[in-house]
Protein backbone atom coordinates (compact mmCIF):
# COMPACT_ATOMS: atom_id res chain seq x y z
CA UNK A 1 0.00 0.00 0.00
CA UNK A 2 2.57 2.41 1.03
CA UNK A 3 4.38 1.41 -2.73
CA UNK A 4 0.92 2.20 -4.35
CA UNK A 5 1.07 5.59 -2.28
CA UNK A 6 4.10 6.38 -3.29
CA UNK A 7 3.88 5.69 -7.10
CA UNK A 8 0.38 7.95 -7.13
CA UNK A 9 2.42 10.37 -5.49
CA UNK A 10 5.07 10.27 -8.29
CA UNK A 11 2.32 10.80 -10.84
CA UNK A 12 0.97 13.64 -9.30
CA UNK A 13 4.20 15.56 -8.46
CA UNK A 14 4.68 15.28 -11.84
CA UNK A 15 1.65 17.00 -13.10
CA UNK A 16 2.00 19.55 -10.83
CA UNK A 17 5.32 20.18 -11.48
CA UNK A 18 4.62 20.51 -14.97
CA UNK A 19 1.82 22.85 -14.86
CA UNK A 20 3.75 24.71 -12.78
CA UNK A 21 6.39 25.01 -15.21
CA UNK A 22 4.23 26.06 -17.79
CA UNK A 23 2.02 28.11 -15.40
CA UNK A 24 4.60 30.42 -14.77
CA UNK A 25 4.43 30.66 -18.72
CA UNK A 26 0.86 32.29 -18.60
CA UNK A 27 0.26 34.74 -20.99
CA UNK A 28 -1.21 35.50 -24.27
CA UNK A 29 0.73 32.49 -25.28
CA UNK A 30 -0.81 30.07 -22.49
CA UNK A 31 -4.14 29.05 -22.18
CA UNK A 32 -6.07 26.45 -19.09
CA UNK A 33 -8.34 24.28 -20.34
CA UNK A 34 -10.55 21.17 -20.16
CA UNK A 35 -10.40 17.96 -22.27
CA UNK A 36 -12.52 15.04 -23.08
CA UNK A 37 -14.05 12.91 -25.21
CA UNK A 38 -14.34 8.76 -26.25
CA UNK A 39 -11.90 6.12 -26.58
CA UNK A 40 -12.12 2.60 -28.39
CA UNK A 41 -9.94 0.04 -27.39
CA UNK A 42 -8.91 -3.14 -27.62
CA UNK A 43 -5.91 -5.77 -27.23
CA UNK A 44 -2.77 -5.68 -29.30
CA UNK A 45 -3.72 -9.21 -30.12
CA UNK A 46 -6.15 -8.89 -32.91
CA UNK A 47 -7.13 -12.39 -32.71
CA UNK A 48 -8.56 -11.96 -29.36
CA UNK A 49 -10.86 -9.03 -29.88
CA UNK A 50 -14.65 -9.70 -29.64
CA UNK A 51 -15.19 -5.62 -30.60
CA UNK A 52 -14.03 -2.52 -29.76
CA UNK A 53 -14.37 -1.07 -26.14
CA UNK A 54 -15.90 1.99 -26.13
CA UNK A 55 -14.91 4.27 -22.96
CA UNK A 56 -14.24 7.63 -22.21
CA UNK A 57 -11.28 10.33 -20.98
CA UNK A 58 -11.47 13.57 -19.52
CA UNK A 59 -9.56 16.20 -17.20
CA UNK A 60 -7.70 19.79 -17.06
CA UNK A 61 -4.92 20.80 -20.16
CA UNK A 62 -2.52 23.69 -20.35
CA UNK A 63 -1.16 24.88 -24.09
CA UNK A 64 1.71 26.40 -24.26
CA UNK A 65 2.32 28.28 -27.43
CA UNK A 66 6.30 27.74 -29.09
CA UNK A 67 7.40 30.01 -32.17
CA UNK A 68 7.34 28.87 -35.59
CA UNK A 69 4.00 26.81 -34.94
CA UNK A 70 4.92 24.60 -32.63
CA UNK A 71 3.30 24.45 -28.66
CA UNK A 72 3.44 21.61 -25.87
CA UNK A 73 0.48 20.62 -23.94
CA UNK A 74 0.19 18.68 -21.06
CA UNK A 75 -2.89 16.93 -19.59
CA UNK A 76 -4.11 15.85 -16.71
CA UNK A 77 -6.55 12.84 -16.96
CA UNK A 78 -9.15 9.87 -16.03
CA UNK A 79 -8.86 7.56 -18.74
CA UNK A 80 -10.68 4.91 -19.06
CA UNK A 81 -9.74 1.94 -21.12
CA UNK A 82 -9.90 -1.99 -21.77
CA UNK A 83 -10.73 -4.89 -24.11
CA UNK A 84 -13.51 -7.37 -24.77
CA UNK A 85 -11.76 -10.99 -26.19
CA UNK A 86 -13.26 -14.25 -27.02
CA UNK A 87 -11.71 -17.63 -26.67
CA UNK A 88 -8.98 -16.98 -24.52
CA UNK A 89 -8.53 -20.28 -23.01
CA UNK A 90 -5.96 -22.04 -25.48
CA UNK A 91 -7.50 -25.21 -26.97
CA UNK A 92 -10.76 -24.66 -25.52
CA UNK A 93 -13.79 -26.23 -27.21
CA UNK A 94 -16.38 -24.31 -25.78
CA UNK A 95 -17.36 -20.11 -26.32
CA UNK A 96 -15.88 -18.01 -23.91
CA UNK A 97 -15.54 -14.44 -23.46
CA UNK A 98 -13.91 -11.70 -21.28
CA UNK A 99 -14.34 -8.51 -20.54
CA UNK A 100 -11.53 -5.84 -18.99
CA UNK A 101 -11.71 -2.41 -17.86
CA UNK A 102 -9.16 -0.35 -16.56
CA UNK A 103 -8.97 3.12 -15.19
CA UNK A 104 -6.20 4.93 -14.68
CA UNK A 105 -4.74 8.54 -13.91
CA UNK A 106 -2.65 9.57 -16.74
CA UNK A 107 -0.59 12.03 -17.63
CA UNK A 108 -0.01 12.53 -21.57
CA UNK A 109 2.06 15.33 -22.96
CA UNK A 110 1.05 16.51 -26.29
CA UNK A 111 3.92 18.05 -28.94
CA UNK A 112 2.08 19.85 -31.74
CA UNK A 113 3.37 21.21 -34.95
CA UNK A 114 1.04 23.47 -37.05
CA UNK A 115 1.24 26.25 -39.12
CA UNK A 116 -1.46 29.78 -37.73
CA UNK A 117 -3.98 29.85 -40.53
CA UNK A 118 -6.20 32.49 -38.80
CA UNK A 119 -9.23 31.32 -38.81
CA UNK A 120 -8.02 27.86 -37.89
CA UNK A 121 -5.17 26.17 -37.55
CA UNK A 122 -4.18 22.37 -38.30
CA UNK A 123 -1.59 20.72 -36.64
CA UNK A 124 0.39 17.08 -35.94
CA UNK A 125 0.53 15.79 -32.74
CA UNK A 126 2.90 13.66 -31.01
CA UNK A 127 2.08 12.37 -27.09
CA UNK A 128 4.36 10.43 -24.92
CA UNK A 129 2.23 9.58 -21.97
CA UNK A 130 2.41 7.91 -18.62
CA UNK A 131 -0.24 6.75 -15.59
CA UNK A 132 -0.98 4.55 -13.28
CA UNK A 133 -3.84 2.39 -12.78
CA UNK A 134 -6.82 3.72 -10.17
CA UNK A 135 -9.68 0.87 -10.43
CA UNK A 136 -9.98 -2.07 -12.76
CA UNK A 137 -13.02 -4.32 -13.27
CA UNK A 138 -13.11 -8.28 -15.14
CA UNK A 139 -16.24 -9.92 -16.17
CA UNK A 140 -16.04 -13.55 -18.08
CA UNK A 141 -18.36 -15.85 -19.37
CA UNK A 142 -17.87 -19.65 -20.11
CA UNK A 143 -20.56 -21.76 -21.93
CA UNK A 144 -22.43 -24.01 -19.74
CA UNK A 145 -21.35 -22.69 -16.77
CA UNK A 146 -23.14 -19.92 -14.50
CA UNK A 147 -21.68 -15.92 -15.28
CA UNK A 148 -19.08 -15.40 -13.09
CA UNK A 149 -19.37 -12.94 -10.52
CA UNK A 150 -16.92 -9.96 -12.09
CA UNK A 151 -13.88 -9.24 -10.14
CA UNK A 152 -13.16 -5.99 -9.17
CA UNK A 153 -9.58 -4.01 -8.49
CA UNK A 154 -7.73 -6.89 -8.19
CA UNK A 155 -4.02 -5.75 -8.70
CA UNK A 156 -2.43 -9.38 -7.90
CA UNK A 157 -0.72 -9.70 -11.04
CA UNK A 158 -1.54 -6.60 -12.92
CA UNK A 159 1.10 -3.85 -13.93
CA UNK A 160 -0.42 -0.70 -12.09
CA UNK A 161 2.13 1.74 -14.25
CA UNK A 162 1.63 2.57 -18.07
CA UNK A 163 3.51 4.66 -20.55
CA UNK A 164 3.22 4.57 -24.20
CA UNK A 165 3.06 6.44 -27.67
CA UNK A 166 0.06 8.89 -29.30
CA UNK A 167 0.29 9.76 -32.77
CA UNK A 168 -2.76 11.73 -34.51
CA UNK A 169 -3.87 14.98 -35.91
CA UNK A 170 -5.69 17.81 -34.60
CA UNK A 171 -7.53 21.36 -35.44
CA UNK A 172 -8.11 24.31 -33.69
CA UNK A 173 -10.84 26.54 -34.00
CA UNK A 174 -11.45 29.75 -31.83
CA UNK A 175 -10.97 27.96 -28.70
CA UNK A 176 -11.85 24.75 -29.22
CA UNK A 177 -9.33 21.89 -30.68
CA UNK A 178 -9.92 18.02 -32.08
CA UNK A 179 -7.69 15.72 -32.00
CA UNK A 180 -7.76 12.10 -33.33
CA UNK A 181 -4.84 9.85 -32.23
CA UNK A 182 -3.75 6.10 -32.26
CA UNK A 183 -2.15 5.38 -28.93
CA UNK A 184 0.49 2.36 -28.35
CA UNK A 185 0.85 1.43 -24.83
CA UNK A 186 4.88 -0.42 -24.14
CA UNK A 187 5.07 -2.64 -21.52
CA UNK A 188 3.30 -5.77 -20.56
CA UNK A 189 -0.17 -5.57 -18.79
CA UNK A 190 0.54 -8.71 -16.64
CA UNK A 191 4.00 -8.71 -14.13
CA UNK A 192 4.00 -12.48 -14.52
CA UNK A 193 3.80 -14.66 -18.11
CA UNK A 194 3.44 -18.27 -16.83
CA UNK A 195 0.35 -18.97 -19.07
CA UNK A 196 1.57 -22.23 -19.74
CA UNK A 197 -1.27 -23.69 -18.41
CA UNK A 198 -4.94 -23.17 -18.90
CA UNK A 199 -6.75 -21.26 -16.34
CA UNK A 200 -10.44 -20.71 -16.36
CA UNK A 201 -10.66 -18.22 -13.64
CA UNK A 202 -10.80 -13.99 -14.41
CA UNK A 203 -7.36 -13.62 -13.68
CA UNK A 204 -5.83 -16.46 -15.21
CA UNK A 205 -7.72 -15.53 -18.66
CA UNK A 206 -6.85 -11.81 -18.67
CA UNK A 207 -3.21 -13.50 -17.74
CA UNK A 208 -3.19 -15.47 -20.74
CA UNK A 209 -4.80 -12.77 -23.16
CA UNK A 210 -1.98 -10.38 -22.02
CA UNK A 211 0.89 -12.52 -21.60
CA UNK A 212 4.19 -12.17 -23.34
CA UNK A 213 4.25 -8.42 -23.56
CA UNK A 214 0.96 -7.63 -24.60
CA UNK A 215 -1.27 -4.70 -23.78
CA UNK A 216 -3.94 -2.37 -25.03
CA UNK A 217 -4.09 -0.02 -27.50
CA UNK A 218 -6.44 1.79 -29.65
CA UNK A 219 -8.23 5.53 -31.16
CA UNK A 220 -8.79 8.45 -28.93
CA UNK A 221 -10.97 11.49 -30.13
CA UNK A 222 -10.34 14.45 -27.69
CA UNK A 223 -12.38 17.39 -27.90
CA UNK A 224 -10.91 20.67 -25.91
CA UNK A 225 -12.20 24.19 -25.11
CA UNK A 226 -9.39 26.60 -23.71
CA UNK A 227 -10.23 29.21 -21.85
Amino acid sequence: MKGMKNRLATVLAAAVLLFSLFGTQASAQGRFGVIGGMTFSNAERQALNRSTMNKYHVGVTYQLKLPLGFSVQPSLMYHVKGAKLSNVIPGADFTNTSDLTIGYLELPVSLQWGPDLLLFRPFLDVSPYIGYGLNNRMDAYIENLRPSEPVRNDWSELNRWEYGLGVGVGIEIWKFQVIGRYNWNFGSLYGHDDASEPDTSLVGIMREAFSRGHNLGGFTLSVSLLF
